[in-house]
Parts: structure tokens; C-alpha cells; sequence
């Protein structure tokens, strides 16, 4: 380790720049983060009929009631002309 001694401001003078360069450093680093995130892909057909809360289908009554059942939803995607490409 390194001993210094100085007055306050002489350690303001050292050391003041180099805390604000670290901050600049990390900002720069969290703005490159931001820029290299991949794009999302869109949703496909499928994925935009399941997101949307009119096509869900519920059990009504039994051990699974209120789940969404995805078998009939998914045969009424087939029939749909969306689930047709």
C-alpha cells in the first residue's frame, strides 16, 4: 500500500479527477451494455393468439379449474386463419 499525506485539498487535487474519470468509465460501459443488447425477435402467430386474454380457454370446473387449457385453445388456433400459413 501507498502512504499518502497531504492537505485535504491536495488530495482533492490527486485524487478528485480520477473519481470522476471511474464515473465517466462506468457510464460509458453501462451505455455500450445498452447498445450491444440484441433485438427481440417478434412474436410469431402462435405466441400473439396465446398473449391475448380473449383467446383463453378455462377449465370450469374440476382439479384444474380456472388453469388455461392449452389443448382447446390450440385447436382453435388450427381453425383460426391466423394458425394457417
Amino acid at each position: 500500500m501507498v502512504k499518502v499525506e497531504g492537505t485535504l485539498e491536495e488530495m482533492y487535487e490527486l485524487f478528485g479527477d480520477a473519481r470522476q474519470m471511474v464515473k465517466s468509465a462506468k457510464r460509458s460501459v453501462v451505455s455500450a451494455k445498452k447498445v450491444a443488447a440484441k433485438a427481440k425477435r417478434p412474436l410469431n402467430s402462435w405466441q400473439k393468439y396465446v398473449k391475448a386474454n380473449s383467446n383463453k380457454f378455462k377449465y370450469k370446473s374440476g382439479a384444474k379449474k380456472g388453469q388455461i387449457n392449452l389443448k382447446a385453445m390450440s385447436r382453435a388456433f388450427k381453425k383460426t386463419r391466423k394458425g394457417k400459413k
